[in-house]
């Protein structure tokens, strides 16, 4: 029973901290969109928040589900 219910709050802590890296993720991505210049430096940042969030959402898959 004790065992249950720590293993819930890991896995709770885990999606929280997993939405809140898709959701940094996600706003670096749309403040590269937002802000509108495409120089050399700002593709790489694009890049990098691209890769970041595609990453998030990749892991969100892996993470364990609640019926275990």
């Amino acid at each position: 029973m004790q065992e249950e219910l720590i293993q819930k709050k890991v896995k709770a802590s885990i999606s929280i901290q997993w939405l809140c890296q898709l959701i940094a993720s996600l706003s670096w991505f749309t403040s590269v969109i937002v802000y509108g210049s495409f120089e050399l430096g700002d593709c790489l940042q694009l890049l990098a928040a691209s890769a970041w969030t595609v990453s998030n959402i990749m892991n969100y898959w892996e993470l364990p589900s609640s019926k275990d």
